[in-house]
């Protein structure tokens, strides 16, 4: 690190230590030293176990269920700029609650406005996340936002697999553009699946829009929640002659019955980056780290460097 900018300090979440020490294995140093403690009532209190005074703190969590780690990130920041650090970087390999980005229906609130309003209210002076449910989401923090996506390190793995006949295909409308990315940059054919639902995480009806015969498709979405809408997706490509079908998502939430029915249906492979803690019994699941695009943005961001390069799509 650069001797005349301000030292830089990383702290973990609870639930993100995992990340937090890979994080730091590749930067080359420690994982700051934090105090977490529980009351009885649930409630608990953050504290630095070391001087944070004139340093650049970076802190890595992700805000997946519960809330408790939201609310603890929310602390660590609090406890941060109280602490007289120079700057604040909240570093959310997944940020939560991005599925509630907009009024869809009367009377909602949208949960990914109030999130980042929570953490500009803390303290937090930058955040670096990756693969928002929403890329407009960037626009409701009045801090930067370094956005950077999975692809990185799933299309090594796609060019590792060297499939003849390729296919990309979304499992619904919604993320026709980021499977389009994916096509374009791998020069394959895109397939869409326009789905229609009966209601939050229950799939209706699926229908495929393009050719799959004697291909190997490979689905790109953000995340999996339930994995109902993969699952179905899967089946109905193989039910439309695919040699084949693998899936890639960002964040493996895989509420239960995700693993079941990942484990029941026709994907050969889903991938995952491990920017959730995978502890699932899904033997299909393959895990690529993404602690190296994490420390390295880190490293350009103190360095004031550009993170364009970090990009391959």
């Amino acid at each position: 690190m650069n001797a005349l900018l301000p030292p830089i300090k990383v702290f973990a979440g609870t639930k993100s230590r995992y990340m937090g020490e890979e994080i730091c294995k590749e930067l080359g140093i420690e994982l700051g030293k934090m105090n977490i403690q529980h009351f009885a009532d649930g409630e608990f209190e953050v504290s630095f176990e070391e001087s944070i005074r004139g340093c650049e703190v970076y802190l890595v969590q992700s805000t997946f269920p519960n809330c408790d780690n939201l609310m603890e990130l929310l602390l660590m920041i609090d406890a941060a700029k109280r602490a007289s650090a120079k700057s604040v970087i909240a570093v959310m390999p997944y940020f939560g609650w991005a599925r509630q980005d907009r009024k869809d229906k009367p009377r909602v609130s949208i949960a990914a406005k109030l999130v980042s309003d929570l953490l500009v209210a803390a303290g937090v002076d930058r955040v670096i996340t990756m693969d928002l449910h929403a890329d407009q989401i960037q626009g409701f923090f009045n801090v930067p936002v370094d956005h950077l996506y999975g692809s990185s390190v799933f299309l090594p793995y796609i060019e590792s697999l060297h499939l003849d006949n390729l296919v990309i295909a979304t499992p619904d409308v919604g993320g026709a553009k980021r499977a389009n990315n994916y096509a374009k940059y791998l020069n394959v054919p895109l397939v869409l699946c326009h789905k229609q639902r009966a209601k939050a995480n229950v799939v209706a009806s699926m229908t495929v829009i393009g050719d799959v015969k004697d291909k190997n498709v490979i689905l790109i979405d953000d995340m999996v929640d339930t994995a109902g809408t993969i699952t179905k997706a899967a089946d109905l490509m193989m039910e439309n002659g695919a040699k084949s079908v693998r899936a890639l998502a960002s964040h493996a939430i895989m509420s239960d019955p995700a693993s079941e029915r990942v484990n029941n249906c026709s994907l050969e492979e889903i991938i995952f980056t491990n920017s959730i803690p995978f502890h699932k019994d899904c033997p299909k699941a393959t895990i690529l780290s993404v602690a190296k695009m994490f420390a390295d943005t880190i490293r350009r961001v103190h360095n004031n460097e550009s993170i364009s390069s970090q990009y391959l799509i």
